[in-house]
């Protein structure tokens, strides 16, 4: 693929996947410290994203933590609805584009190439300064999968799982001294059509991270 840097991140050659750096699963900040630190964050330094910070805050809302698979962020029925994806737009070692998370190999399937930051921040009733931060995290939904076994109760169990994976995310970026914000005000549909999102994919959440302004 195009705009891979060979010293940071490879392609896989049987899956075709973009192979993410391992996770950390120890560091300098405590819980404790990640929640004193913790802010809303929506003014970023014009630094690059690291692949490594990116692929722990990606592994932080929606990696595996145990062989069963098993993830980083508690499910109803262990269904896991969510989507992860990452908007890159100035992100070490990948162009700009759209990337699909795969929790199991903790990797990268790119969806759409080019920078779709400043089309996300209009869908999100044109809060340019969204498009300021390195890359984007969207947090979407297949309601889908949990209404296979919850019915009525689907929506309030999904809606459970999302805040989950944004406050980790939250954590993780103040353990990484980040900033980052959940934006939770924008048109669904515009954003399904920048990231490519099937149907049944519905955004809830998008977190601009980078460091702090």
């Amino acid at each position: 693929m195009k705009g891979l840097d060979p010293e940071i991140a490879r392609m896989d050659p049987v899956s075709g996947l973009i192979v993410l750096p391992p996770f950390q699963q120890s560091g300098q900040v405590s819980v404790e410290q990640a929640l004193q630190s913790r802010r809303s964050v929506r003014n970023y330094g014009s630094e690059t994203l690291t692949l490594e910070q990116a692929a722990q805050l990606l592994w932080a809302a929606q990696g595996t933590i145990h062989k069963s698979g098993l993830r980083t962020v508690p499910s109803a029925g262990a269904l896991y609805p969510l989507e992860i994806y990452l908007i890159v737009g100035n992100v070490g070692g990948l162009e700009a584009g759209v990337y699909h998370y795969i929790p199991i190999s903790h990797s990268l399937q790119m969806k759409a190439a080019g920078d779709k930051r400043v089309e996300v921040a209009e869908a999100a009733l044109h809060q340019a300064w969204m498009a300021h931060a390195p890359a984007m995290i969207v947090i979407a939904a297949v309601y889908a999968r949990t209404n296979i076994k919850y019915g009525d109760r689907t929506i309030r169990y999904v809606n459970m799982e999302v805040g989950a994976a944004a406050e980790n995310i939250y954590l993780q970026a103040a353990a990484l001294e980040l900033g980052t914000v959940l934006v939770g005000a924008f048109y669904e549909l515009k954003v399904q059509s920048a990231l490519d999102l099937t149907e049944g994919e519905i955004p809830l959440g998008i977190m601009p991270v980078g460091r702090k302004g």
